[in-house]
C-alpha cells in the first residue's frame, strides 16, 4: 500500500515553461516545497496575478448569484478546460469587468423602475380606497386652515377654543399592515388623542423592496383633480410596465449569455490562482532568470514528471529545455498511499486517526475485513444486514449518477462510504446466520438437531425411564415450563449445520445461552485482534531495522498476552471440546479458574485438566520474566549501545536520514551502523547527538508506555466486550419492535386484520430502518471504529505521518455552490 518517493527532485526551468507545464497539469505526482518561507506573502512575485485572479473570482460569484436570482439554470461542462496563458486571462478580464458594469447599471436602473412602479401603483390604491370614506361635493368643500409649524409654535400652547375652532384636515397614505397597531399609538400620543385614523386594507399586496415605512401621498380637493390624477397614473404605470419588461428581457439575454461560459470561467479561474499560487513556493533566480521548485515525486511516476516538462518546453517553443534533477535529503518523505474507490473509504476511517508514518504498515488493508466484521458481530442480523446490503448495492450500483455526487451532505456521506455499507451488510447478514436471528426471529433451515418427542417416557425402555427425567402426560398438562434433556438419548441428535440451532428461540433461558456464547465470543475475537496488532508491529521494527525492539518489546508484548490472555481462550476453546452434555454438570467455571490461576489455591481438585497448576505457574512465571525486560530491556540497550559503541551516523536507501526526533534515534543510529556496514560519519554530528542522549528521558518513556501496555491489555480485553453488549442491544430492541407492532397486528380477528395489518407493517418498517438501521448502524459503527483506533492499532501503528498532497486540477473543486455562495 506504501510507494517510496525520491528525497526531492529540484527542477530548474523557465517562467514560461512552467506555465505551459501547469496549464497540461494532469496526473498527481508531484508536491511542491515551500522555498519562500522568509518572505511576506504580499511580496512574492506572483502576488499580483493572484490578486487578478481573486477579482476575476469575484466578478464571477456576482455573475452567478444573479443567474441564481434569475432562475436561469447553471451549465455544468463534463469535460474541464485547461488553463487560459496570460494573454486570454487579460482579455477574459476585460470582458467581466464590462460585462459587471453592464449588469449592475441595467440591475440599478430596474429597481428604479420597480421602485417608481410601487409608488404610483400605490397613489393609484389609496385614491381608489379613501374615495370610499371621503365623500365631498364642490359647493360643500371646507376650507383648510393649516396648524402651525412646530418649530415657530408648538399645538400644546392652543387653548382648548382655539383647538375647537380650527379646521380639520387630512392626510393619507399606505402603511404596512402589521404595524397599523403601532402606528395608531403614535398618533394617540402625538395628538393628544385629537386625531381620528380611518384605515382600510388592500386587495392586493404589495412588496416594498427597500423599506416598510409609512408612504404619505396628496390627495387632491376635487373629483376633477382625483379623476385627472387617476388617468395620468394609469397612464404612466401601463409605460412603466413596457420599460421594466423590455428591461428584464434585456437582462435575461445578458445573463442566459453569460451563463452558457461561465461554468469554462469559474474553472479556468481556479486553475490560474492554484497555478500561481505554486509559483509563489518557486524560489525565483534573478541571476539566471528561472524558477526553482523542489518537489516530492514517487520514483515510479518520475518518468511522467520528465514528460510534463519536456511537453511544457516544446509547446512554449523555447530554446532552453527545463530539466529536472534528483537531490538528497535529510526530511522524512510524505506518506503515498494509492486508493481506488473500493479502499478509499476504509484508508479514511484510518486517516482520520492519523496518517501513517512513511514506510509504516498501513492498517487499512486489514481494516477492509476487520471493520465490517466486527460491526456485523454487533449488528447480526440477517434482514437488517439485507436491507443494507441491498441499499448499498443500489448505491455502488448508481455511482456514475450525477445527482448523487452532488446530492446533499448526508446523502453524498453515505455515497462515499457506500462500499463499506456494502461490505458490513454483507457481513451482517453472516452473522444474522450465525445468530440464527432475521428480524428477532429464527430461522429453521435445515431443521433442529433437538427432538422433543424423544423426551417422553413411553419411547424409552423401564429402565431408561427409572434412570431418567423423563415426560408423560400429566407433566406436559400441569407445567408451564419443560426441559430438553440432552443426555436422553434421541433428545440431542447433532449440532445445526449453521449458527445457533432454531430450537432455542422458544427457550426461557435462550437470553442466558446467547450472552454465555456471544461474551466468550467476544474475549476471543478481542484478544485475537490485539494480538494480530502486536505481531504487525515486528514487521515495522523489521522495516525500520530495529531488530532490538522485537527481542526486548514485542516478544514481551507477545508473552504477557498469550501467557495470560491466549491462555484464557484455550480454556473457553478446551470446554467446548472436552466436556459434554453428560459431563456439563461437573465442568468447572473458567472465571473461578481463571482467578485461581493468580490466587494459587491450595486444593486444585476440581480443574480442566491433570496438570494443570504446574502449567498456570510456568505462564505466570513467563509472565513474571517478560514485565520487567518490557520495563528495563530497550533502555538499557540503548545505554550500553551508547557507552559501548559510541554514536555513528546512518545512510539509509532511498532517503538520508538524520533525525533528532527521540532519545532512541540517537542510540540507534551506531547499531544500525554495525548491521548496515556504513562507517560515514560527520564527526561534529556525532558529538551533537552524543550529548543529546537521555537516559532518564528513554527509562521513562519506556516504562509509560509498559504500564499502558499491561494496564491496556486487561482494559481493551474488557473493551471488546461492547461486542457481546450491543448484539444483546441490537437483538432485544429487534425483539420488543417484532412484540408490539408485528405479533399485535398478527393477532387481530382476520375480519379486520388485514387491513389493520397494512399500517402496522408500514410503521414497523419506518421503525425497523430509521431505529435499528440507522441509529443502531451509527452505533455500532462508532463502536467498531473505537476498537480500532484504540484497540487494534495503538499496538503498531503511530499515524506520526505527513499525507502527500501532490499538486492537481483534479482536487480544484467544480461545483459552484463550494465557492459562490
Amino acid at each position: 500500500m506504501y510507494f517510496s518517493l525520491k528525497p526531492a527532485s529540484h527542477i530548474l526551468f523557465l517562467e514560461s515553461h512552467l506555465l505551459v507545464y501547469f496549464r497540461n497539469f494532469r496526473a498527481n505526482f508531484s508536491s511542491f516545497s515551500q522555498l519562500n518561507q522568509n518572505v511576506s506573502s504580499f511580496q512574492r512575485k506572483f502576488v499580483g496575478e493572484v490578486k487578478r485572479c481573486e477579482e476575476l473570482e469575484r466578478i464571477l460569484a456576482y455573475l452567478v448569484q444573479e443567474i441564481n436570482r434569475a432562475d436561469i439554470p447553471l451549465p455544468e461542462g463534463e469535460t474541464s478546460p485547461p488553463a487560459p496563458p496570460l494573454k486570454q486571462v487579460l482579455e477574459m478580464q476585460e470582458q467581466l469587468q464590462k460585462l459587471e458594469v453592464e449588469l449592475r447599471e441595467v440591475t440599478r436602473n430596474k429597481e428604479k423602475l420597480r421602485k417608481n412602479l410601487l409608488e404610483l401603483t400605490e397613489y393609484t390604491h389609496m385614491l381608489r380606497v379613501t374615495k370610499t370614506f371621503v365623500r365631498r361635493s364642490v359647493e360643500f368643500e371646507p376650507t383648510y386652515e393649516e396648524f402651525p409649524p412646530l418649530e415657530n409654535d408648538s399645538l400644546l400652547d392652543y387653548s382648548c377654543m382655539q383647538r375647537l375652532g380650527a379646521k380639520l384636515g387630512f392626510v393619507s397614505g399606505l402603511i404596512n399592515q402589521g404595524k397599523v397597531e403601532a402606528f395608531e399609538k403614535m398618533l394617540w400620543r402625538v395628538c393628544k388623542g385629537y386625531t381620528i385614523v380611518t384605515y382600510a386594507e388592500l386587495g392586493e399586496p404589495l412588496e416594498d423592496p427597500e423599506t416598510y415605512h409609512c408612504h404619505v401621498y396628496p390627495y387632491p380637493n376635487t373629483a376633477e383633480e382625483r379623476k385627472e390624477i387617476q388617468e395620468g397614473l394609469n397612464t404612466r404605470i401601463q409605460d412603466l410596465y413596457t420599460v421594466l419588461h423590455k428591461t428584464e428581457d434585456y437582462l435575461r439575454q445578458v445573463l442566459c449569455k453569460a451563463a452558457e461560459s461561465v461554468y469554462s470561467h469559474v474553472v479556468q479561474v481556479k486553475k490560474m490562482k492554484a497555478i500561481y499560487h505554486m509559483l509563489n513556493m518557486c524560489s525565483f533566480d534573478v541571476t539566471n532568470k528561472c524558477l526553482i521548485a523542489e518537489v516530492w515525486c514517487p520514483e515510479a511516476d518520475l518518468h511522467e514528471l520528465r514528460r510534463a516538462l519536456e511537453e511544457g518546453s516544446r509547446e512554449s517553443g523555447a530554446a532552453l529545455p527545463s530539466f529536472m534533477n534528483t537531490i538528497p535529503t535529510k526530511e522524512t518523505p510524505p506518506t503515498l498511499i494509492r486508493t481506488n474507490k473500493f479502499t478509499e473509504g476504509f484508508q479514511n476511517i484510518v486517516d482520520a486517526y492519523g496518517v501513517g508514518s512513511y514506510r509504516e504498515v498501513n492498517p487499512a488493508l486489514f481494516t477492509i475485513i476487520t471493520f465490517p466484521f466486527l460491526f456485523a458481530v454487533m449488528f447480526g442480523d440477517f434482514g437488517h444486514g439485507f436491507v443494507m446490503f441491498l441499499f448499498a448495492l443500489l448505491l455502488v450500483l448508481n455511482e456514475n449518477h450525477p445527482r448523487l455526487n452532488q446530492s446533499q451532505e448526508i446523502m453524498r456521506m453515505f455515497f462515499n462510504g457506500r462500499y463499506i455499507l456494502l461490505l458490513m451488510g454483507l457481513f451482517s447478514v453472516y452473522t444474522g446466520l450465525v445468530y440464527n436471528d432475521c428480524f428477532s426471529k429464527s430461522v429453521n433451515l435445515f431443521g433442529s438437531g433437538w427432538s422433543v418427542a424423544a423426551m417422553y417416557s413411553s419411547r424409552h425402555s423401564p429402565a431408561e425411564q427409572g434412570r431418567m427425567a423423563l415426560w408423560n402426560d400429566s407433566i406436559v398438562r400441569h407445567n408451564r415450563v419443560l426441559q430438553l434433556d440432552p443426555s436422553v438419548p434421541g433428545v440431542f441428535q447433532g449440532p445445526y449445520p449453521l449458527g445457533i440451532d432454531p430450537i432455542w428461540n422458544l427457550a426461557t433461558n435462550r437470553l442466558t445461552f446467547l450472552n454465555s456464547f456471544k461474551m466468550k465470543m467476544s474475549v476471543i475475537l478481542g484478544i485475537i485482534h490485539m494480538t494480530f496488532g502486536v505481531i504487525l508491529g515486528i514487521f515495522n521494527h523489521l522495516h525500520f531495522r530495529k531488530n532490538f525492539n522485537i527481542y526486548l518489546v514485542s516478544i514481551p508484548e507477545l508473552l504477557f498476552m498469550l501467557c495470560i490472555f491466549g491462555y484464557l481462550i484455550f480454556m473457553i476453546v478446551y470446554k467446548w471440546l472436552v466436556y459434554s452434555a453428560e459431563t456439563s454438570r461437573v465442568a468447572p467455571s473458567i472465571l473461578i479458574e481463571f482467578i485461581n490461576m493468580f490466587l494459587f489455591p491450595a486444593s486444585e481438585a476440581n480443574g480442566l485438566y491433570s496438570g494443570q497448576g504446574h502449567v498456570q505457574r510456568l505462564l505466570l512465571a513467563v509472565t513474571a520474566l517478560a514485565v520487567p525486560v518490557l520495563f528495563l530491556g530497550k533502555p538499557l540497550f540503548l545505554l550500553w549501545l551508547h557507552n559501548g559503541r559510541g554514536c555513528l551516523g546512518v545512510s539509509r536507501s532511498g532517503y538520508t536520514l538524520v533525525r533528532k526526533d527521540s532519545e532512541e534515534e540517537v542510540s540507534l543510529l551506531g547499531s544500525q551502523d554495525v548491521e548496515e556496514g556504513n562507517n560515514r560519519t560527520d564527526d561534529g554530528y556525532r558529538e551533537v547527538m552524543c550529548d543529546e542522549f537521555n537516559f532518564g528521558e528513554i527509562l521513562m518513556t519506556q516504562v509509560i508506555h509498559s504500564i499502558e501496555y499491561c494496564l491496556g491489555c486487561i482494559s481493551n480485553t474488557a473493551s471488546y466486550l461492547r461486542l457481546w453488549a450491543l448484539s444483546l442491544a441490537h437483538a432485544q430492541l429487534s425483539d420488543v419492535l417484532w412484540t408490539m407492532l408485528v405479533r399485535v397486528g398478527l393477532r387481530v380477528d382476520t375480519a379486520y386484520g388485514v387491513l389493520l395489518l397494512l399500517p402496522v407493517v408500514a410503521f414497523f418498517a419506518v421503525l425497523t430502518i430509521f431505529i435499528l438501521l440507522v441509529m443502531e448502524g451509527l452505533s455500532a459503527f462508532l463502536h467498531a471504529i473505537r476498537l480500532h483506533w484504540v484497540e487494534f492499532q495503538n499496538k503498531f501503528y503511530v499515524g506520526a505521518g505527513t499525507k502527500f498532497v501532490p499538486f492537481s486540477f483534479r482536487r480544484l473543486s467544480s461545483k459552484f455552490s463550494d465557492d459562490v455562495a
